[in-house]
């Protein structure tokens, strides 16, 4: 009983830690979330479970990271499970890495921030 309550908060257990990021109920979450965004509404952004959260892309019709119009990151949503919060990562497209860009306790939060975006940081 005490191995399924400790499963249960997220803790680690004899038979090893029960992750509860990524899953498919906030997979589809994020997909709808991203319904609501200002920009970009005629493409169909892509969200992939990664190793330990989200990345999400989309077709780039600026043409502005991708020539062609092919399929760029937008951002990447990390659950860390130890401090109970979300870690949002913006593509930095000219290094070509991620960078950090905010931490919240909110899904709900990070996806208004990546809907918004009025300074087209992720949009791009």
């Amino acid at each position: 009983m005490n191995q399924i309550i400790a499963q249960a908060n997220g803790m680690s257990t004899a038979g090893g830690s029960l992750s509860w990021q990524p899953n498919e109920l906030d997979l589809r979450r994020i997909e709808r979330m991203l319904q609501k965004r200002a920009r970009y509404l005629y493409v169909v952004p892509r969200v992939e479970m990664t190793a330990s959260g989200y990345l999400i892309q989309s077709p780039c019709c600026s043409r502005n990271i991708d020539a062609e119009g092919g399929m760029v990151d937008i951002a990447l949503l990390e659950y860390d499970a130890g401090l109970g919060v979300w870690k949002l990562f913006r593509k930095d497209h000219t290094e070509g890495g991620w960078e950090f860009f905010m931490l919240e306790r909110s899904l709900q939060v990070l996806m208004d921030c990546i809907n918004r975006d009025t300074a087209r940081l992720f949009w791009q």
